[in-house]
């Protein structure tokens, strides 16, 4: 063994501890630590010919990289749509790497169950039934890639192809439907060897909103009827957090033959709030579910979860057929179920922040970042500098500059770059109804009203 990796083995609790003590520092100082990094990074520099070690490592990595990394994991980081991680997600992402399981298949280990027991947890926070199974991968995009992926599948079966054998040519076009789709929706149809250009977008309800009207959704099915077809509702818009009428989309199947794909990926979370529930009532009925939950779960990158009622049309599509990797069986390891064949136990995480905060908490997290995105919309009304682009409908502020109808890119840019050049919140640019702006968005579980009137003060001063 190399006489550096055999002295940080006999030394490897103090070098746990000191990399702890890092940590805490940094959890600690997160609230004052600038939200987007400034200046430039450092200089690449050569690779290590023998090596630091562990401790020497660390004390590197804290000198030139750490002050460069940015605050997105704390209340003020408000790009995207950005949740942190909880306190005991991270220890659960700890152990993740302690021990190191490989979530191909079995293996000897217990790992594959406690991924389907949160899985299973996960079904029921966001009311689907016992006919949706359910893995893990890496985000919403490969989350709306499989869930396309059983849907190309699905619709071979209706044609008498078998696309995973034969290829996405012998299938022939097929559209993909979709009012507001995220822009990861082209991409997987991309890969998927649909194609970017088959996808149509379904008219909007009027009124700047981003649903479907379902009304021209049903003429457009029927237009195509006797071919297959994919339906990608969406539950949570990126702009406006809208939600198409699942229940009236769900419905839509007694009369036309098609594939329901939820795109949830942070709006499925309105599930765990009263107030917000019945904006994915219908969910249960889609044939495959997207939701991100390193989103409004706050568990750390990377971590989401598909759902599908098709699990048998899931292994045609991903199974892996080699003789060691074995068969798919009746609950099939997971390798035959993603495009993954190795994979991290992502579920720990998960199954810690679950397990230590249960429904409750997690619905705290949601309603209270639902409150706090109220109040900052009533806060830039209240600016002369900005205005709202939306209502606030859930958890994202959309706006822009006041005074000119449609600001140019260039100017709201530097908006941005002004507010995050104070060090006091970040958040990033969007386009809607033609006209360029800003988008805030709360997922984060640290976030306060303070949080919330800082960044309006930010605002503020950037845009005055």
């Amino acid at each position: 063994m190399h006489p550096v990796l055999a002295d940080d083995l006999s030394r490897l609790p103090e070098l746990l501890q000191a990399v702890r003590d890092v940590a805490a520092r940094e959890v600690a100082g997160l609230v004052g630590r600038p939200v987007a990094a400034p200046g430039r990074s450092p200089g690449r520099a050569p690779l290590p010919a023998e090596g630091a070690g562990g401790d020497g490592a660390l004390a590197r990595f804290a000198e030139r990289w750490a002050p460069g990394f940015s605050g997105s994991a704390g209340p003020r980081y408000l790009g995207f749509v950005t949740g942190g991680a909880t306190p005991a997600s991270v220890a659960g992402d700890w152990l993740t790497s302690v021990f190191d399981q490989n979530l191909s298949g079995a293996g000897g280990s217990w790992a594959q169950e406690l991924e389907r027991e949160t899985v299973a947890w996960l079904r029921e926070l966001f009311g689907l039934g016992e006919a949706h199974s359910g893995a893990f991968v890496t985000g919403a995009t490969v989350s709306n890639a499989v869930g396309l992926a059983v849907g190309r599948e699905w619709a071979g079966e209706r044609l008498g192809v078998d696309v995973s054998r034969e290829g996405a040519a012998a299938l022939g076009p097929l559209d993909v439907l979709s009012g507001s789709p995220h822009s990861s929706i082209a991409k997987a149809m991309s890969v998927l060897g649909l194609g970017r250009d088959r996808l149509v977008r379904v008219p909007l309800l009027p009124g700047g909103r981003e649903a479907v009207d379902v009304t021209a959704l049903e003429a457009m099915l029927a237009e195509r009827a006797g071919r297959p077809v994919i339906v990608v509702a969406n539950a949570g818009t990126v702009n406006t957090v809208d939600f198409d009428d699942l229940r009236a989309i769900a419905a839509l199947k007694e009369r036309h033959d098609f594939w329901l794909h939820v795109d949830g990926a942070f709006g499925a979370f309105a599930a765990l709030s009263p107030e917000h529930a019945a904006l994915v009532e219908g969910l249960d009925a889609a044939d495959s579910v997207c939701v991100d939950l390193h989103k409004w779960l706050n568990v750390p990158y990377d971590a989401a979860v598909q759902f599908t009622r098709r699990r048998d049309l899931q292994v045609a599509v991903f199974h892996n057929a080699s003789p060691y990797l074995g068969l798919p069986e009746d609950e099939p390891d997971f390798l035959h179920l993603t495009p993954e064949n190795s994979r991290r136990l992502r579920a720990l995480p998960a199954w810690f922040s679950l397990m230590a905060y249960g429904r409750a908490g997690h619905r705290e997290i949601v309603e209270r970042n639902v409150v706090l995105a109220r109040r900052l919309g009533a806060g830039v009304e209240a600016l002369p500098g900005l205005r709202l682009l939306a209502p606030v409908r859930l958890n994202v502020v959309c706006f822009t500059l006041a005074g000119d109808p449609s600001p140019s890119p260039e100017r709201v840019a530097e908006l941005a770059r002004a507010v995050a050049a104070t060090g006091e919140a970040y958040v990033t640019p969007t386009v809607y109804g033609g006209v360029p702006g800003l988008r805030a968005a709360f997922s984060n579980w640290r976030t306060t009203e303070a949080d919330t009137d800082r960044v309006l003060r930010a605002l503020a001063a950037a845009s005055g």
